[in-house]
């Protein structure tokens, strides 16, 4: 299990938000936790140091795409992106440092997927530097895979048969539990069970982590195959219930002896 970091862009600055408050008819109704003050390379600069890689920057929105490339500057091959990504622009964040680009709104359309699509993004990057979004809610009984910045319900729910089937297409799935997300409130226990038993590939949880305890939750609900994204309840990100130096040692201690502190 590791701790995956995270830059998300707002406006062009690094931003904390309630993602499931989204909303383009009213843009003024998003909940934001936390605004830096610090450039997003400074983060960046921050995970290279200690090592941590695979995490991911996310473009809410436009107006983020100088900001994302000072990010990727700052650490080329250490980060995904994702944000409006689609086969005409993914070669180019490539190509700008982005060790993998992370699509989902491209792919769907009216709720269904569109494998054309999929194959487009196959066919541009390489399934090999393909990650898949699969941020989801709870409706009804099940989990279903929302879109565009997580205010669209598509009608693909999270089984194993749709996570063998996106498997084809991508290196890794990135999974935020929406219902919980930004409000450090508690992992969404079923959905990590769920992950942990059914993905066939690397995943990463992210969505509602609060303390060095959720950790431990989501470390046994997900088999210990999940990676974990930190966002809101970080110092430096504002929050006050796990401190960067504390998220880092837990990634530390998961990797065993040969990992230097």
């Amino acid at each position: 299990m590791r701790i995956r970091p995270c830059i998300d862009l707002h406006k062009g600055r690094v931003k904390q938000i309630i993602g499931s408050t989204f909303s383009d008819t009213s843009p003024d109704s998003v909940q934001t936790n936390f605004t830096s003050t610090r450039p997003p390379s400074y983060y960046a600069e921050l995970y290279k140091r200690d090592g941590l890689s695979g995490g991911h920057i996310i473009m809410l929105g436009p107006g983020n795409e100088k900001a994302a490339g000072e990010a990727l500057a700052a650490w080329p091959g250490g980060m995904q992106l994702g944000g409006g990504i689609n086969p005409v622009n993914a070669p180019e964040w490539l190509a700008k440092g982005a060790a993998a680009v992370i699509v989902t709104s491209y792919i769907f359309e009216d709720g269904l997927v569109l494998e054309e699509r999929l194959r487009e993004m196959v066919k541009a990057v390489g399934r090999e530097n393909l990650v898949i979004d699969l941020s989801c809610a709870r409706k009804g009984n099940s989990y279903y895979i929302l879109t565009d910045r997580w205010q669209k319900f598509t009608r693909v729910a999270i089984s194993k048969e749709t996570l063998d089937y996106f498997a084809d297409f991508c290196i890794e799935f990135l999974i935020h539990a929406v219902d919980v997300e930004g409000k450090c409130s508690g992992i969404e226990t079923e959905l990590a069970g769920l992950l942990g038993e059914l993905s066939p590939i690397a995943t990463t949880y992210a969505g509602g982590i609060h303390g060095l305890n959720d950790l431990e939750i989501l470390k046994k609900a997900g088999r210990g195959r999940l990676d974990a994204t930190i966002g809101s309840s970080l110092d430096i990100f504002g929050g006050t219930g796990l401190t960067y130096a504390q998220a880092l040692d837990f990634h530390r201690r998961q990797q065993g002896p040969s990992i230097s502190v």
